[in-house]
């Protein structure tokens, strides 16, 4: 039996952008799921390109790796 390589996550959404979201899948005969997938592809893709992003994301970094030598004594 193959597994299966998915992950299941809940998303909750307002019911304006769940009813866009439905129309666009039902012109394209899609499913919510597949284009709600493409979606937040697109957007992880674009994150990976936006330098205020990886910014943001190497200031959580060191700040996370401070806060590991604090608990580990290290400093």
């Amino acid at each position: 039996m193959a597994k299966d390589l998915t992950k299941n996550i809940l998303l909750r959404l307002d019911p304006e952008l769940a009813d866009r979201l439905q129309t666009v899948a039902s012109v394209e005969g899609r499913s919510v799921s597949d284009v709600a997938r493409e979606a937040i592809a697109a957007l992880v893709d674009q994150r990976r390109e936006d330098a205020q992003f990886s910014r943001l994301l190497e200031e959580n970094l060191t700040r996370h790796e401070q806060s590991l030598r604090r608990l580990r004594g290290d400093d």
